[in-house]
């Protein structure tokens, strides 16, 4: 029963972990991802029109829509230069509150004021700039470069530059910070040279929306041209990773299971044989080869039931109190969290209990055999 328990509570403890960095990355990936984006299915932009507009923001539950322009661009201010990502946006990027006021550690969160034009920078960015929001003298400076055809020998032919105004640093996570910087749509057109062409549209849905429903319903109305991918589907191949991992870790708490159970494997083998005069008498009163293997099974039932219950409390207090105190930390400085993420789900409770009762049944069947094989000699 203690192995049991304690193979149980360590398998309890270990999915509990998994589930506390999915929903992590998820917290942290919603802070700044649209609920659902839409993308061209070939190319990495597409025509943006009021016909299409209209049509994204005709269907039930969507809110908004946000044009963006998204690219790689070269970055440099006073002495300082760093490859970034340019991420245009269009003015209702900040009503949406897609960056929340305290995730901006320096300056204001703002992208246009008095027309002059602003630029959100990633603290990772800013870090390696070393930008100074109140040093007006040296502006952000923005390099793309274009396509040009072969042969030219003008260098200014060969990339477009602009200058913005440093407005506000923010933090979200570091694979953010260390990449994007947030420029209002008009001025990333004219850097990176779109036209009307945009990378993506980024959704927000009403209050209460069915984010599966109304995914399906933009697929219907754009049709095969374009991708409408949710939350998750933004980032597959960081889930697809986690989900294995977590498949991985199921597969090996199983064989961790049997290994528990092969515990009582031996001590209902080693009870059959300590037993064989009772199993005798039992015989002799009239108990059949069934009774006996009954009796064997639900011994080792009992045996697994009581340290699986035992198991999962125990599991279940210890991914309690690391929630509520937090003593397993990340071990990292630069951390999200402190404190080791960790999340309970039902699921893993019902899968944990479901393979440690059929394991144990099927463990049990050959103990139970051996009981009634004395039985049947007895009868004999």
């Amino acid at each position: 029963m203690v192995s049991v328990a304690i193979i149980t509570a360590a398998i309890i403890v270990i999915l509990s972990i998994f589930n506390g960095l999915g929903d992590l990355l998820r917290s942290l990936n919603d802070s700044f991802d649209p609920e659902i984006k839409i993308e061209a299915a070939l190319g990495k932009s597409f025509p943006v029109n009021e016909v299409l507009l209209k049509k994204v923001q005709g269907v039930q539950g969507v809110e908004a829509v946000t044009e963006v322009i998204e690219d790689y661009a070269f970055a440099r201010y006073n002495q300082a230069n760093q490859p970034v990502t340019i991420k245009g946006v269009s003015d209702n990027f900040i009503t949406q509150q897609r960056i929340p006021e305290d995730k901006i550690i320096d300056g204001a969160l703002k992208l246009r004021d008095n027309n002059i034009n602003y630029a959100l920078i990633g603290y990772g960015v800013g870090a390696a700039l070393s930008i100074d929001l109140r040093n007006d003298f040296f502006p952000l400076q923005l390099y793309y470069v274009k396509n040009v055809k072969a042969g030219s020998l003008d260098p200014s032919q060969m990339y477009t530059q602009k200058n913005i105004t440093p407005g506000g640093i923010f933090s979200i996570v570091q694979n953010f910070d260390e990449r994007y910087i947030i420029v209002p749509l008009k001025f990333a057109e004219e850097l990176l040279n779109y036209g009307n062409k945009r990378t993506a549209l980024e959704i927000k849905l009403k209050k209460g929306a069915d984010v599966t429903r109304t995914q399906r319903a933009l697929k219907d109305v754009l049709g095969e041209s374009f991708k409408v991918l949710n939350s998750e589907e933004q980032h597959e191949d960081l889930y697809r990773v986690l989900h294995l991992e977590k498949f991985f870790a199921s597969i090996a708490s199983v064989i961790l299971l049997i290994i528990g159970s092969i515990n009582i494997y031996f001590n209902l083998m080693m009870l059959a044989i300590d037993k064989k005069k009772d199993i005798s008498v039992l015989a002799a009163c009239g108990a059949d080869a069934g009774l006996l293997k009954r009796i064997f099974i639900m011994e080792g039932i009992l045996i697994a039931l009581i340290g699986t219950v035992v198991g999962l409390a125990a599991g279940a207090l210890i991914v309690f109190v690391q929630q509520k105190y937090g003593l397993v930390s990340m071990g990292m400085e630069a951390s999200v969290v402190e404190g080791y993420p960790v999340q309970l789900k039902l699921t893993d409770f019902l899968y944990v209990s479901g393979a440690m009762l059929l394991i144990t049944t099927l463990i049990s069947s050959r103990p139970a055999l051996l009981a009634s094989r004395f039985a049947s000699v007895q009868n004999l």
